[in-house]
């Protein structure tokens, strides 16, 4: 037979149910019974994958103090995992004792919401332990109290060794007809870091740049391919390039809303354009592709364009200006 302890105090050293679960652990090797304790404090960060030692216990003992108000941050979110990750075939023939000792008000109501929880999540109950105890020096002292800890921890044993049979609960009943745990595909170790990447705004601001990068690129591929376009047009910039002496400017043209962008970077004779955006540019412009498209086949210039509202501009309109005279798509026109 073998019992796991499950404690969700701190661990202080006057915490009175340290006390009980360490005569309770005295009493039930005694009997010859595997004992594995379980402190919730020194595991914080791995509760999430605790549920998964319940598979080897024939029962297991939820011991927790009530210092100030209810069972502690610790105690439930291992019955919380034990919601989403437990194995609830391996509960329900798993008997719980709980433990409950309180430094103030309130032990009554920690032993029922352990026993409740441990009901609901479809294990099997025995009978538990509460008190309050205001200075645990008494438990050492006081034969009587020492006397109900033995005997709760042999009317344990026995209840496992016999598997005593208990009534059904309404709540287990009112569980299976109005609750639906929903089963992801994920182990407790996946599901708590994902939980850790959800709150890390940094990786979630990625996250979402990566989705938009790859939404531009599957609407392109569906759209018939944007990226040839683009290149398209950098070989109209290219073949219609007329340069202007002295004049030196750089340039993001961006063309419709997959936002493709033709960067230009002029250097008096000299001329780069690229399929990408430069980091900085004097002038970027913004403009559908229709729009696009009259300027490169000559019937409309940039100035025009962007007279009719067809354009929008950040920088400088004089450096916009001279766009039509380092490219005269005009008058390319004219000439054919």
């Amino acid at each position: 037979m073998k019992v796991n302890i499950y404690y969700g105090g701190r661990g202080i050293m006057d915490d009175p149910t340290l006390y009980v679960i360490n005569k309770m652990q005295t009493v039930l090797e005694e009997l010859h019974v595997t004992v594995e304790r379980f402190n919730l404090y020194e595991l914080k960060n791995n509760i999430v994958t605790l549920p998964q030692t319940i598979k080897t216990a024939d029962g297991i003992i939820l011991a927790t103090t009530v210092e100030w108000y209810g069972i502690g941050g610790y105690m439930q979110q291992f019955l919380d995992a034990c919601w989403l990750y437990g194995d609830k075939e391996k509960i329900a023939k798993t008997y719980m004792c709980p433990v409950v000792m309180s430094t103030t008000y309130g032990e009554r109501e920690g032993k029922l919401n352990l026993a409740t929880a441990w009901e609901i999540l479809g294990g099997l109950p025995c009978s538990g332990l509460c008190g309050y105890i205001a200075d645990a020096a008494t438990l050492e002292v006081k034969e009587d109290y020492i006397t109900i800890i033995e005997k709760k921890a042999e009317n344990m044993y026995r209840t496992i060794n016999q598997k005593l049979s208990s009534f059904p609960a309404s709540n287990q009943a009112v569980k299976q007809k109005i609750s639906i745990t929903k089963n992801y595909d994920l182990t407790p170790q996946e599901s708590e870091q994902l939980s850790q990447y959800a709150s890390d705004d940094t990786y979630v601001q990625k996250q979402k740049e990566d989705i938009q990068e790859l939404t531009s690129l599957f609407k392109n591929l569906m759209e018939g391919g944007n990226g040839a376009k683009v290149s398209n047009y950098v070989d109209a910039f290219k073949k219609c390039f007329k340069p202007v002496a002295g004049f030196k400017a750089s340039y993001n043209i961006i063309v419709g809303d997959n936002e493709d962008t033709v960067s230009l970077r002029i250097n008096q004779t000299d001329i780069q354009c690229e399929p990408k955006a430069l980091a900085t540019a004097d002038v970027e412009v913004s403009m559908g592709k229709e729009a696009m498209e009259e300027i490169l086949s000559g019937n409309t210039s940039f100035q025009l364009t962007f007279m009719s509202g067809a354009m929008k501009l950040k920088g400088d309109f004089m450096v916009l200006r001279t766009l039509d005279q380092l490219f005269p798509f005009t008058d390319q026109k004219k000439q054919l």
